[in-house]
């Protein structure tokens, strides 16, 4: 019989991502501008840093994200929005696109280039996110009614999604700290958690 050992790192890997992604179901019960208190933005960092192979850099986090989510909607929204939320698909493309950034501007884990991928994983999201709630007929709040269809109305979608876009920042620097920190702390620690 033969048997397979685990690789400690991988191990490791996918544990943090599977205990931060249990992290967003407790603040998901209502939607407010904390609800962007989310280590979405830090997952998808840290699995584009880690993961040796590009296939891992994205499956493993965009599992985490789907499970949470799929248990978020089961289970805190007790499925009143389906079995996913509206628009998932473009919120789990630009997650795809974070995993990216992660493997491109993280290449040496240092406190700058985190902090620089975070930087850039938070106005991505904060632009393309937006542009697609614009662009699905999202709601102007100040009128309640649909945003205008032109240039005025994108830049309105932008302003009131400004505080999301901070919280997800901040959220996403605080997470990528302890997930990169914990990371490269044990790493020092046992030299199995390595790059093979």
């Amino acid at each position: 019989m033969i048997t397979q050992k685990i690789n400690p790192r991988f191990a490791v890997l996918a544990l943090f991502m599977l205990a931060v992604a249990a992290m967003r179901i407790p603040n998901s019960a209502i939607i407010t501008p904390w609800s962007h208190i989310t280590p979405i933005g830090a997952m998808g960092l840290f699995g584009g840093a880690y993961f040796t192979k590009k296939w891992k850099a994205v499956l493993f986090p965009l599992l985490t994200l789907l499970a949470s989510d799929l248990i978020i909607q089961a289970f805190v929204f007790d499925g009143k929005y389906g079995i996913m939320y509206s628009g998932w698909y473009w919120i789990y493309s630009i997650f795809i696109l974070i995993t990216f950034i992660g493997k491109w501007l993280i290449k040496n884990v240092t406190v700058k280039n985190v902090l620089l991928a975070a930087v850039v994983a938070a106005v991505s999201h904060w632009l393309l996110a937006d542009f697609t709630v614009w662009a699905g007929g999202g709601t102007d709040l100040r009128t309640m009614q649909p945003l205008s269809k032109n240039f005025n109305g994108l830049i309105q979608c932008y302003v009131q999604g400004l505080p999301y876009m901070k919280n997800f920042l901040l959220s996403t620097v605080v997470y990528c700290s302890v997930m990169f920190g914990s990371f490269e702390w044990m790493k020092s620690k046992n030299p199995s958690l390595q790059f093979a």
